[in-house]
């Protein structure tokens, strides 16, 4: 068993949005994604994986395969691996998303940048 806070990975950074990988066992990575008002996720895909998406804190919106969808706290969303996944801050708060690849597709995934 493990317990741990996500608010030991809300980091933020005035430069760009943060990622901090919380564990990665077997297939399945989990990490949390930190936002300040402004920031964005480029569109990208996750070949081959799963991905769950909860929304901690704040608001924002997601791009998924073009379609917009505005998310705010407690949300979650399911996006499959050959959707292209985008998201944008367009709140006033920062926004926390913890994520979790069922299975990653490659070792890039599964480290904090």
């Amino acid at each position: 068993m493990e317990k741990i806070s996500i608010k030991a990975f809300q980091e933020f950074s005035e430069d760009r949005f943060t990622k901090r990988v919380i564990y990665q066992k077997g297939e399945t990575t989990a990490f949390v994604l930190n936002f300040l008002p402004g920031q964005q996720l480029p569109v990208h895909k996750h070949p081959g994986t799963e991905v769950y998406l909860y929304v901690v804190t704040g608001s924002g919106t997601f791009i998924i395969d073009g379609q917009e969808t505005k998310v705010t706290e407690a949300d979650i969303v399911h996006v499959g691996g050959e959707e292209e996944l985008a998201f944008n801050n367009t709140g006033n708060e920062p926004v926390s998303l913890y994520v979790i690849l069922s299975k990653v597709p490659s070792e890039q995934y599964a480290k904090n940048i």
